[in-house]
């Protein structure tokens, strides 16, 4: 196992900005102190306003000075910038969206991503930007095991598997062959085999659209405040006691959730995934020190 390479992918490359790069940094400084062979993989998520985001709406607007220091900053590290390209909502009127293009065009370097689950953007980005890397999104909710087969017959880098999947022994053990383009979401925060999950979607997705953020349907996981212990409950959810059986299958992608989520929830994965149990209280105040340094106490 330690000789493998393991990928974390990680949220919010915008709005944990400083968070992760202070992780990043911390893995570069103390090695001793984290998981032997991991990795950050990349960073997802989108810059505020755009609306070929998905998954979750998010507000706001980036300079274009700012987008660059941002992507510069991570691929200086080495790690791609992954952008969540999975509005479901999206048609072909959306596709000259001046925000969105000026985005491709500030990233189309040769070392980011996006992640896509829309045939007419999808094709559209590959036209025009072919020097990103695609990668099929869980957004599509593809759970039937010949139609997740098919996915990975398409010119995809990774495919990012529905968690429902998580411990389907039967899948996991037919994905052999292509396990290492196979990304798990190892920490999902939504409930098994959720019948409103496409709702979800579609209702974020239009938020995004009309900037307009608004919930029409009714979840239970907005009644309680989300938290990774509770996160920790969840039957989708991969234990990193758990870990070594996928890695030891060929698994070496696996991504933690924390879009539109709380910073401690997100620093709490981070911890609990990334660093060695016995240095998790020093890792964990370098990291809180330092973004109080690097922030003035507003993280």
């Amino acid at each position: 196992m330690s000789d493998k390479k393991i990928y974390w992918h990680l949220p919010g490359f915008c709005v944990f900005f400083y968070m992760n790069q202070v992780i990043i940094n911390l893995m570069k400084e103390y090695p001793d102190k984290f998981n032997d062979g991991y990795a950050v993989g990349s960073v997802y998520g989108t810059f505020p306003g755009a609306i070929w985001n998905g998954g979750r709406a998010v507000f706001g607007i980036t300079s274009r000075g700012d987008m660059q220091k941002i992507i510069k900053t991570y691929n200086d590290f080495g790690v791609p910038v992954r952008f969540t390209w999975t509005n479901s909502l999206i048609e072909e009127k959306h596709l000259n969206d001046t925000y969105c293009n000026l985005i491709m065009e500030t990233a189309d370097n040769g070392k980011n991503q996006v992640l896509v689950n829309r045939i007419v953007l999808e094709d559209y980005l590959r036209e025009k930007y072919p020097g990103f890397k695609f990668i099929s999104s869980t957004t599509k909710r593809i759970t039937d095991p010949s139609k997740l087969i098919m996915e990975y017959e398409k010119d995809y880098e990774l495919v990012v598997l529905d968690y429902d999947l998580n411990h389907d022994t039967d899948v996991i053990n037919s994905l052999k062959e292509y396990a290492s383009r196979t990304e798990i979401l190892v920490d999902e925060i939504c409930f098994p085999n959720c019948p409103k999950r496409k709702a979800h979607y579609a209702d974020e997705s239009r938020a995004q659209l009309l900037f307009e953020k608004g919930t029409s349907y009714d979840c239970p996981n907005t009644k309680t405040i989300p938290s990774f212990n509770e996160c920790k409950k969840r039957p989708a959810f991969i234990s990193r006691e758990e870990l070594p059986e996928y890695i030891d299958k060929g698994f070496v992608n696996f991504k933690l959730v924390g879009r539109g989520l709380p910073r401690n929830m997100v620093e709490d994965s981070y911890i609990y995934y990334l660093v060695k149990e016995e240095h998790a209280d020093f890792i964990r105040k370098k990291l809180d020190d330092t973004l109080v340094k690097l922030t003035g106490g507003r993280r």
